[in-house]
């Protein structure tokens, strides 16, 4: 049994780590407020500039003028992954989550026979997908040193991938990263970036007849771009909420499994030294008998 000096530096310890992840609860709290504003507020942008690409992909169809971002190569054999990770920890499963949605769909994707690259952004998720998937790694954007990530980050990770695609490293390009529900869930997302995906439905049709100037291979060739980075911009802003929210749950339930510890540490403390209150008066008594 662990004696009383033992047991009360473990109660200080625990005590002290609870403070720790209180202060980063609340931190994360606070820093959630804004994120989860940033990202919601992108939202609208980002759903609304994907139907006008839609849209206007729909009317050039498969159009021998169709910009390359949206006609594709005209194959599928290698695919790149862009994996959105942050560059710290204490966020519960919001890393280990996205970085399971990106391997899983390497997985699948390989068992086709297609080969798999990736472009990592952030730090977390890169020991894992470098075991997993030795040699695979083809470009990492550094986000350490970077306090608040913003549009310039995405136009730096599309501005790569849409080179990337030019040079014809890559047929086809995945988006992974995690969309922000509520502090309590955040999804681990995928999405298709290049070439532009097929709406699964046919744009609704006003019955009034809307000519473009100019002409909507112009428009798409100037908007597709743009929507990539869009859609970037959009998945780091919902990584950025889903982590401050993954880490205040996280750091919540370490503050109460601290405090359930501290409370069982006290019992056993009082027990313990109940005991050796015990044993001193037996043995003060026996003395005293044997006097």
């Amino acid at each position: 049994m662990a004696n009383l000096k033992e047991l009360k530096g473990r109660i200080g310890s625990v005590k002290s780590t609870q403070k720790i992840t209180k202060a980063k609860k609340m931190v994360a709290a606070a820093k959630l407020r804004k994120a989860q504003a940033a990202a919601e507020a992108a939202r609208p942008y980002a759903e609304r500039l994907e139907g006008v690409v839609a849209s206007l992909a729909s009317k050039v169809g498969g159009s021998d003028s169709a910009p390359k971002l949206l006609a594709g190569t005209g194959r599928s054999d290698t695919h790149l992954l862009v994996v959105l990770n942050s560059d710290r920890g204490l966020a519960g499963a919001f890393n280990s989550n996205i970085v399971k949605a990106a391997r899983d769909k390497a997985n699948e994707l390989q068992a086709q026979g297609k080969k798999v690259l990736f472009y990592l952004v952030g730090r977390k998720g890169r020991p894992v997908i470098a075991r997993l998937f030795a040699g695979q790694i083809i470009e990492q954007y550094e986000t350490t040193g970077i306090r608040e990530i913003g549009f310039e980050q995405a136009h730096d990770v599309s501005a790569k991938v849409m080179e990337l695609y030019a040079t014809g490293a890559f047929d086809v390009a995945h988006l992974f990263y995690s969309k922000f529900r509520s502090a309590l869930l955040q999804e681990a997302t995928g999405q298709q970036l290049i070439p532009v995906p097929a709406p699964a439905e046919a744009p609704a049709s006003s019955g009034a007849a809307v000519e473009y100037e100019p002409g909507e291979e112009e428009i798409l060739a100037d908007l597709l771009p743009r929507n990539i980075t869009i859609q970037i911009f959009k998945g780091l802003l919902e990584n950025a909420a889903s982590e401050q929210g993954a880490s205040m749950t996280a750091m919540d339930n370490a503050t109460r499994n601290a405090g359930d510890l501290i409370n069982k540490l006290t019992i056993v403390y009082n027990r313990t030294r109940q005991a050796a209150i015990t044993t001193e008066l037996i043995e003060i008594i026996a003395g005293a008998e044997a006097l």
